[in-house]
């Protein structure tokens, strides 16, 4: 019970919410991480190269695996997480500036409170679309680059790869984890599922991997490592403790970090309009996790939603009804 209670307050929701949002500024960085230190044109071998290392780690600390209906639940997520959501972003990475590819998850906590309807039956809060909105135009003005070069094919990957990604998010707080069941035993089930599809088809597509640098190894160990094993269990946990709709908007976090480091690792600099963009983003962002007051039309999981002494089970419970 101290652990479902452990965001009890400002203070515990702030702890919270920190430690998740450490998952998207280490996504922010993927897009630097492809370009200077990967392999070029690989999408599905640094795909199945990410998930599947991390998720077999994590499987052999938690040495649990799935039981009745979540080998099916685990499958379901671990495709529109990882096996899809994954080469979707490396194609994205190796097509879009950073800033450019990151910014289409300024769409995901509007697509999370449209699938929160759908998935659990309430209404969005103002609040919750209001602050959505604000992020995709701050998120937007953080990355205008007069005369950005826009692929078609690299913003299909991201905005398909976002929408699978809030497909995911919603249905991991609608099925929350079963009994015993810890944090780290899900994430591990994700992403082995993933990887398990991602691995043959890097292999049929895209043939035997190259000879690897150390760069290249370094690269793939920080993925694996930090941006996917540890970045996923704080993410999933943030989703279980905040709410599907709060934690979402930490994914502003992200193309924050991609554009600051494209400033500081490739000499990049922010306009007058950028600038005001980062504000805006960071205000949406504090607006999507401050606790609100109790309304009917409140998405579950959307600030205000519930009493933030609601332990997880009880807001899974209450959303289903």
């Amino acid at each position: 019970m101290g652990g479902a209670l452990a965001s009890k307050g400002p203070a515990g929701r702030a702890g919270v919410a920190l430690a998740a949002a450490l998952a998207p500024a280490a996504w922010g960085t993927t897009y630097l991480v492809t370009t200077q230190l990967l392999p070029e044109g690989r999408p599905m071998l640094l795909a199945a190269a990410r998930a599947l290392p991390a998720g077999l780690l994590l499987l052999a600390i938690g040495r649990k695996l799935p039981s009745g209906r979540w080998w099916g639940r685990a499958a379901v997520l671990g495709m529109l997480n990882i096996g899809l959501f994954f080469p979707l972003v490396f194609v994205g990475a190796y097509r879009l500036p950073g800033g450019v590819a990151s910014t289409i998850g300024a769409i995901q906590p509007l697509l999370v409170t449209g699938f929160s309807v759908a998935a659990l039956g309430v209404r969005p809060g103002r609040r919750a679309v209001l602050a959505g909105l604000v992020g995709v135009l701050g998120v937007g003005l953080l990355v205008l680059k007069s005369g950005a070069r826009l692929d078609g094919v690299g913003i299909a990957a991201m905005v398909t790869a976002i929408v699978l990604m809030a497909l995911g998010t919603v249905l991991t707080r609608k099925w929350g984890k079963p009994e015993g069941v810890t944090l780290l035993d899900l994430t591990s089930w994700q992403l082995v599922a993933g990887g398990l599809f991602l691995a043959p088809l890097a292999a049929l597509t895209e043939g035997a991997p190259p000879a690897l640098s150390t760069t290249n190894l370094l690269g793939f160990a920080y993925l694996g490592l930090f941006s996917t094993a540890l970045a996923y269990v704080l993410w999933f946990r943030g989703i279980e403790r905040l709410g599907a709709g709060p934690a979402s908007f930490l994914g502003l976090v992200n193309p924050l970090v991609a554009t600051l480091g494209g400033i500081v690792v490739l000499d990049q600099t922010l306009t007058g309009w950028q600038v005001a963009g980062l504000l805006l983003a960071l205000g949406a962002m504090l607006a999507g996790q401050a606790p609100a007051r109790r309304g009917r039309g409140a998405v579950a999981g959307a600030p205000g939603a519930l009493p933030e002494r609601a332990r997880p089970v009880e807001v899974a419970t209450a959303a289903r009804r």
